[in-house]
């Protein structure tokens, strides 16, 4: 059983396949989420590039520069203690060749102090992984639904519906594990193909949208907590009502100032 207290690192976070409770990944984009999820005992921090839709207001991730994140990681890294931190690499900055890739990985590890990075994609992407895990970069791969990928694949659809797509994630796994991932994150997929591929690799599977069969699960901060008005999509769990509940506080620190309530004498200084 893992010791919730003993910080996090990448040989441990892969030695969990089979062995302890499923490992829970969230999103962290700034102090109170990095400090929220260190509280509640998280096992690994994702500064994922969906910081793009859920707090700079883009349309996809696609827009998100190599600076954004490593802005939003190095705050993560300031405070965070004990989990594992693995930074994405946006849309990018990992397809322009293997010296430009070492490069913009390095500058996410060297200024953000995260522990590894993610990126997106199957077997085409083992040079870059190679050259990466050479350089003693750990890289986190992505498969299934690749949010980075949705002009190929004509917007966000679940993937692996058919036996032919299944196969291929299934190769894709296997071509990254032996490239030496530590871990695949699989998104959008049915639960049965997330399943296999699960069982096919000897390192830890992370699910989204992809079922409980999974060596464990990430959602997104934002989403888990409801704190933006949107839809949520069909594999969330809202666990909090955010918005509303900040909607309601706003509103009565409005009510309070409008109608002289707010300052109160508790709240001046004599």
């Amino acid at each position: 059983m893992a010791n919730p207290k003993q910080k996090m690192t990448v040989p441990r976070f892969r030695g969990r396949k089979g062995d302890g409770p499923p490992l829970v990944v969230l999103t962290a984009y700034d102090v109170p989420s990095t400090l929220a999820a260190e509280a509640a005992g998280v096992d690994a921090m994702l500064v994922g590039d969906s910081l793009g839709n859920v707090l700079l207001g883009y349309s996809s991730t696609m827009p998100v520069t190599l600076d954004e994140m490593i802005h939003h990681a190095r705050a993560v890294g300031r405070v965070r203690e004990r989990a594992l931190l693995i930074v994405d690499m946006p849309w990018m900055t990992y397809h322009v060749g293997i010296e430009d890739s070492l490069r913009n990985a390095a500058r996410v590890i060297r200024e953000s102090g995260a522990d590894a990075v993610k990126l997106e994609g199957g077997a085409k992407r083992v040079p870059v992984i190679r050259a990466l895990i050479d350089a003693e970069i750990p890289v986190m791969g992505h498969l299934g639904l690749t949010p980075q990928s949705m002009l190929a694949m004509g917007g966000h659809k679940v993937q692996g519906r058919d036996e032919e797509c299944a196969a291929q994630i299934e190769r894709d796994a296997r071509a990254l594990a032996d490239a030496g991932v530590f871990s695949i994150v699989l998104e959008g997929m049915p639960a049965e193909v997330a399943r296999r591929v699960s069982t096919a690799i000897d390192v830890p599977t992370i699910g989204i949208g992809a079922g409980a069969g999974c060596d464990g699960q990430v959602l997104v901060y934002h989403d888990l907590l409801g704190l933006l008005p949107h839809k949520s999509p069909k594999f969330v769990r809202k666990y909090a009502e955010g918005f509303e509940q900040s909607v309601d506080a706003i509103r009565s620190w409005a009510d309070d100032v409008r109608d002289g309530r707010f300052p109160s004498d508790a709240e001046t200084y004599s």
